[in-house]
């Protein structure tokens, strides 16, 4: 059984250990809502560049894109530089491997933990930074540029984005979207509710159909990664603090059992001296 002494330092010890987490568990709360507030900047632009797809008939347009021939498909994994997460990004990197094991081809990693992953699966890989947020649209559009002059290349026809999407502040969900061939939710939801008798009314297009969808799809992947980007940043933010509280919780029920065993200690000791004292006082007695 342990000493007073050491029971005593590990009950010390978990104090500052709680401290330490309340402290994380702030600074969490606080980057959430930061970030949080920074959202939704550029709806309008988004909202700008779908806007225009609104004229266009798919049907009458031929793009890799939209209907592409190469089979050969690319996964983004989408994850953080930092633990303390819950196994957020194991649970992203287990998707994203689950995909690329159902159909093989390109696999793109984001963050330092991807890459750990990556490299125990033994799968080649292209590598980029974690998620920065103050370099977060420069990275979003760095990743854009990389998968847009691939595809149009073609060295994958088919792209998928995996990253962890925050449902609240206490659950996050692992998603993966659908970039390439490109059919967007906003889209497909606007085709349908649209005739095409009134689709390319009235207007005069200057450039190919093809080329002026490859134009939009490309700020529209630039937007969208960056969108994902904040996404996964949040994720993180509101999975740290769900680990740090489960920690917490933890340590308290861990502080409790170590004074119920630290008042037991100390009253065997005290019973114990009340013994000796006792048997001392009857031999002195006799």
């Amino acid at each position: 059984m342990q000493t007073m002494a050491v029971i005593k330092k590990d009950m010390d010890f978990n104090r500052g250990l709680s401290s330490l987490i309340e402290v994380l568990k702030n600074i969490a709360v606080s980057q959430y809502r930061s970030l949080e507030h920074k959202f939704g900047g550029f709806d309008k632009f988004m909202q700008a560049v779908e806007s225009y797809f609104e004229f266009i008939d798919f049907a009458q347009v031929q793009h890799p894109f939209l209907t592409p021939t190469n089979k050969t498909q690319a996964i983004v994994m989408v994850t953080s530089d930092s633990g303390l997460l819950g196994g957020l990004n194991m649970q992203v990197a287990s998707r994203a491997l689950t995909e690329m094991e159902n159909n093989p081809g390109q696999l793109v990693v984001v963050g330092e933990r991807g890459k750990m992953y990556a490299r125990e699966s033994g799968l080649p890989f292209t590598a980029y930074p974690g998620i920065n947020d103050e370099q977060r649209l420069l990275q979003a559009f760095q990743l854009r540029d990389y998968l847009f002059k691939n595809a149009l290349g073609g060295k994958f026809g088919l792209l998928k984005v995996v990253y962890p999407h925050p449902v609240s502040f206490t659950l996050q969900r692992v998603e993966s979207v659908t970039f390439f061939p490109f059919l967007p939710d906003f889209l497909s939801a606007k085709q349908k509710s649209t005739p095409k008798s009134r689709l390319m009314q009235n207007v005069i297009f200057e450039s190919k159909l093809s080329d002026i969808v490859e134009y939009l799809v490309y700020l529209w992947m630039g937007q969208r990664l960056y969108d994902i980007f904040g996404l996964s940043r949040l994720s993180e933010f509101a999975a740290r603090y769900v680990h740090l509280e489960d920690s917490l919780r933890r340590l308290k029920e861990m502080d409790k059992k170590l004074k119920l065993q630290y008042f037991r200690v100390r009253h065997e000791i005290i019973d114990q001296s009340m013994r000796e004292l006792f048997s001392a006082r009857l031999l002195y007695n006799a």
